[in-house]
């Protein structure tokens, strides 16, 4: 796979040519997909211009709190300039998604992912991987693309409570050095969680409490007139406004077996346990 920089320009042009929206992970019950989109006039916040360090494992684990200490502010945040991709179709929100996942991840300095080519290809494993995908990709084909090409092990999750999907998601990033996949608007796209803002360090305080989400939605500079806006790339948002786009989503053909609720494309811990040997 190849990977040269995106052309901004080349993307809008694209974007204002094409007349269907984003079917990512729809499915038959998803027919009815909003197909009306507005631009976000959205701006990155001035603490974004300069990028936080990746995430790097500790030497030690993090001691346990006693009980004389009060959780504190936290902060973490894969991002780095350029780490961003656009999809360049309606349609391939998840093969940007992983494009993303890559660069948020990637440290051996082997470029960025990025190019359009790659995308359609990594939008085509997607699809062949996805189980009653109807034509689509679906969740289980965007986390068997992320393990098959080097940024696993994912599993997709499905959450009940939505401060408890925070939690689970902030902690995976926290415990592993990479981003979630976060199944969005019941199920018809997909944004990537790069980092997260809390009271209290998961690693230390297990009943945590998540303030702030990083996003990167591959839809932006537009977004849905039903569900509103893409957010700027490596925006903080707050729980209550990630909540107006990341919803529950009922079981259907492919998830039948898993319980409605927040659907994360969540990075497992047993790659770290692979490299030590475990």
């Amino acid at each position: 796979m190849t990977g040269a920089p995106a052309r901004l320009l080349a993307w809008l042009v694209v974007l204002a040519s094409l007349l269907t929206a984003c079917t990512a992970v729809v499915d038959l019950d998803d027919a009815a997909t909003d197909r009306s989109f507005v631009t976000s006039p959205a701006s990155p916040a001035a603490d974004d211009v300069t990028p936080t360090p990746r995430w790097a494992p500790a030497p030690t684990p993090s001691p346990a709190p006693t009980a004389s200490e009060a959780p504190q502010a936290f902060a973490l945040n894969l991002y780095q300039e350029g780490d961003f991709v656009p999809q360049y179709t309606f349609d391939w929100c998840v093969a940007a998604s992983i494009q993303m996942a890559h660069n948020l991840t990637d440290e051996t300095g082997s470029g960025t992912w990025a190019d359009r080519a790659q995308q359609n290809e990594l939008w085509e494993m997607a699809r062949a991987r996805s189980s009653d995908s109807f034509n689509g990709a679906n969740p289980i084909g965007w986390a068997e693309v992320l393990t098959e090409a080097g940024m696993g092990p994912y599993a997709v999750v499905s959450i009940t409570d939505y401060e408890d999907a925070l939690q689970t998601a902030a902690r995976a990033v926290a415990g592993t050095g990479r981003p979630v996949g976060l199944v969005m608007w019941s199920g018809r796209h997909a944004w990537v969680m790069s980092g997260f803002e809390s009271l209290g360090d998961p690693g230390q305080f297990p009943e945590f409490s998540v303030t702030g989400v990083r996003v990167q939605d591959p839809l932006y500079p537009h977004g849905s007139g039903q569900w509103g806006p893409s957010p700027a790339p490596n925006s903080l948002l707050t729980p209550e406004q990630l909540a107006t786009q990341f919803v529950v989503r009922e079981p259907r053909r492919w998830s039948s077996d898993m319980p409605a609720g927040y659907l994360l494309v969540l990075p497992q811990a047993a790659v770290a346990d692979d490299l030590r040997g475990g």
